[in-house]
């Protein structure tokens, strides 16, 4: 029987750099189908408002309903989900969201100010957002932990009000989503999704009001809709497919590392899984457990495309080199299953989210761990950072200048103003010279 088909390259061969950024490359511009719809559901939620909305709704997601009034869950419905939970989901769930919330908690960022010798006073002035709009698939591809991720680092930091949106296809609504909505303590939620959902929230409509940011995962028309409302509202990201990147010395287990790659392969058939080892037996061991283990999957159609579209397993010479191209790739998720995993993490720049050690599965990232799972995909780990609790903060500078300063400073500025042909900014510096 042949094996699974799933690149085998050699980082040492004289093509590798070449055949990397092919493998790396992917497109994430919308096609002119996607655009040309977003473009319509743009324009008509944010001229035509509710109406918009309820035409779409019941075009795309075929509910009915006579206002959006009749969209928003009340919060008598979400606790009511939560109650219905098992004693195992509500735990589990109770548990995961204080782990994201305590490690939330270390990233709120605090104002600050010094003191000049003259008096003046600078300073950072830290503030919540006032209103942020969170997106979350519905229907069967629903996903509570995406809930969790969004909503508790918002609440963390103190933003005002917290609006959800969630598709809800043929009024099919995901119990396990309501119920992290009720836990993480989500204010209104609209029974929406779609271009017409993140348009709502960063127009606003007669009954939705305008956000200050959107965040969370979705479709290409979400994502093209996001890209598109960005500047009138803040968002997250747009998010490419999943990737992870596993660094290996051959010292793990290769079913486990097998499972890991089909974790994120499971997605969809753009994500990304890869495999640096320094072991060319054990690679073979992994491509081995691949074949085996792969007829056990349930989605193992998307994963068989995913890992033939987009893996590979890779033989490195040594760690060092390993280092290097992982730096390259900047994956989203990056595995070090090593023995001694600790000690490579000084050369490794860019990933967003670092696991470090046999027993750190990026799947226990994705719901409970406590860092966030919304991470940067497509190489841009090497410029961005985790969803955290900073997403939702503002910083305001604070300039309290002292007479005595304005002496010294307005001089300055004067000059620089002139030199720049800016006679006003000058002039204005130079009135405060005469106190």
């Amino acid at each position: 029987m042949s094996q699974t088909a799933i690149r085998r390259l050699d980082a040492n061969s004289p093509d590798f750099a070449a055949t990397l950024d092919k493998l790396l490359a992917f497109d994430a511009s919308a096609d002119a189908r996607i655009d040309a719809a977003v473009t319509e559901i743009l324009h008509a939620v944010r001229t035509r408002g509710d109406a918009a909305v309820l035409e779409y709704t019941r075009r795309f997601d075929g509910l009915e309903a006579a206002s959006m009034a009749a969209l928003e869950l009340p919060q008598s419905e979400l606790r009511a989900a939560l109650a219905s939970l098992s004693v195992e989901q509500s735990a589990a769930l109770e548990l995961a969201a204080e782990r994201v919330r305590l490690y939330h908690e270390r990233q709120k960022g605090e104002s600050w100010t010094y003191a000049e010798p003259n008096g003046t006073v600078l300073g950072q002035q830290v503030t919540p957002l006032d209103r942020v709009g969170l997106y979350v698939p519905g229907g069967k591809a629903a996903y509570p932990s995406s809930v969790l991720m969004n909503a508790i680092p918002a609440k963390v930091a103190g933003v005002g009000e917290l609006i959800m949106v969630v598709p809800t296809p043929r009024g099919e609504k995901n119990t396990l989503v309501l119920a992290a909505a009720a836990i993480t303590g989500v204010d209104r939620v609209f029974a929406i999704g779609g271009a017409q959902a993140v348009a709502a929230l960063a127009y606003g409509t007669e009954t939705i009001p305008q956000v200050d940011k959107v965040v969370g995962p979705g479709n290409a028309y979400v994502a093209e809709a996001k890209r598109r409302v960005f500047g009138t509202v803040g968002i997250d990201m747009v998010a490419g497919p999943s990737e992870v990147l596993v660094i290996s010395d051959g010292s793990g287990h290769a079913d486990w590392v097998a499972m890991d790659l089909f974790a994120q392969a499971e997605h969809d058939e753009l994500a990304q899984s890869i495999l640096l080892c320094t072991d060319a037996a054990f690679i073979d061991a992994v491509h081995a457990a691949i074949d085996r283990l792969l007829p056990e999957m349930p989605r193992r159609e998307t994963i068989a495309k995913s890992l033939a579209n987009r893996g590979a397993l890779i033989h490195v010479a040594d760690l060092d080199q390993a280092c290097a191209i992982a730096n390259r790739i900047a994956p989203e998720h990056l595995e070090l299953a090593l023995d001694d995993a600790e000690n490579w993490l000084g050369k490794l720049r860019h990933a967003g989210a670092i696991f470090v050690g046999h027993c750190s599965v990026e799947a226990l990232g994705d719901y409970c761990a406590g860092p966030n799972h919304v991470l940067p995909t497509m190489r841009s780990a090497r410029f961005s950072s985790p969803l955290g609790t900073y997403d939702f903060q503002k910083r305001t500078s604070i300039v309290n200048i002292s007479q005595a300063g304005a002496q010294t400073l307005a001089g300055i500025a004067a000059i620089l103003a002139d030199g720049e042909g800016l006679q006003a900014h000058a002039r204005s510096a130079r009135l405060r010279l005469q106190g």
